[in-house]
């Protein structure tokens, strides 16, 4: 069973790898394309400078589409109730031939209109929908890793159970409008980014499968965004600010990994410890004579951890509270 699920995951890895082998072979996809003028922070530099009627509807369609199969999918994998099994059920076949066409259709559709969702939609959505993604994977964790040092974080569990339920839904959002988002592109930011979108696909079309609940396999989904965050720093500044850039979310994100994340998989305690102390290490490296910088790194984990709370408290508002006072709601005789 566990070879089974393993050998899907290599698999669909492997596909992965090939598709931006297929992008890097089609590169440039910006020749012939006039792009706007860099405005600086928190301006999204790859984008049409004039848009047309069909660089929109090329994008917001192919997306539309993509979502939409998506999210009905889901919807009819759930009426099932299947068991989590080793092996693909029909809907995941589905779901991985279907990823697969959008991705291609969105290749194509970049090489041809270039521009994607970025032309009509501010940065801070695509960044902040995958931020919550994030968080809310620790909220849905809490009851079975904890969330600080292996202890449970309060008031969670409801919430949590919730978003099991139904995180699909959202989760499939974040990730499919971060893709088209995005044209693409072949800078180590945008190739960094595509591929952890691919792996999150990969991950996203293999509900109720043994695959999709591996440890290991979702927390490497979980921190590789600290690899794509530290390419994206670093070569979108200077080099000193970028190498600054870069350790805040090393650090910040390493933070979460060691109070968090290394909690979920089957690490020994002198291994963990040892994980303490390399990250201990790689800051007084990094801070030595500079500690005013290392209060900068506690902006990602404490912004991560206030998020879990008052995401849950919104959720627990928007949607737990209304089915309770439906549910006790009393009937007019």
């Amino acid at each position: 069973m566990e070879k089974s699920a393993n050998k899907i995951l290599f698999t669909g890895i492997g596909f992965c790898l090939l598709v931006m082998a297929v992008i890097m072979y089609f590169a440039p996809y910006n020749d012939g394309f006039v792009l706007g003028e860099d405005q600086g922070n928190m301006w999204y530099y790859w984008k049409l400078s004039d848009p047309t009627v069909w660089t929109r509807f090329t994008a917001w369609g192919g997306y539309a589409l993509h979502q939409l199969t998506i999210w009905g999918l889901i919807y009819f994998a759930q009426q099932q109730r299947p068991n989590y099994s080793a092996g693909l059920h029909r809907f995941n076949i589905i779901a991985l031939a279907a990823n697969a066409g959008f991705v291609g259709l969105h290749i194509l559709q970049t090489k041809l209109w270039y521009d994607g969702l970025a032309q009509d939609t501010h940065l801070v959505s695509s960044l902040g929908s995958v931020a919550l993604m994030l968080v809310f994977v620790l909220v849905m964790e809490n009851q079975r890793r904890g969330l600080f040092f292996g202890k449970r974080g309060p008031f969670l569990k409801e919430v949590g159970q919730f978003l099991r339920k139904y995180h699909g839904y959202y989760f499939s959002w974040a990730i499919i409008y971060t893709f088209w988002y995005h044209p693409i592109e072949i800078t180590l930011g945008h190739l960094m980014g595509t591929f952890y979108i691919l792996l999150l696909l990969l991950q996203g079309s293999l509900f109720f499968t043994r695959s999709h609940i591996n440890r290991w396999w979702t927390l490497l989904m979980e921190t590789f965004v600290i690899i794509h965050a530290f390419m994206v720093a670093y070569v979108t500044h200077a080099e000193e600010q970028g190498a600054e850039t870069a350790a805040r979310f090393i650090f910040g994100f390493g933070a979460i990994f060691i109070v968090t994340q290394m909690y979920g998989v089957n690490f020994r305690n002198w291994q963990r410890w040892l994980f303490a102390a390399l990250f201990i290490a790689g800051m007084v490296w990094f801070y030595a004579g500079r500690w005013g910088l290392a209060l900068d790194l506690l902006r990602v984990p404490i912004i991560d951890y206030v998020l879990v709370f008052v995401s849950a408290g919104l959720v627990w508002l928007l949607f737990l509270l209304p089915a309770k006072l439906l549910k006790h709601k009393p009937v007019n005789g």
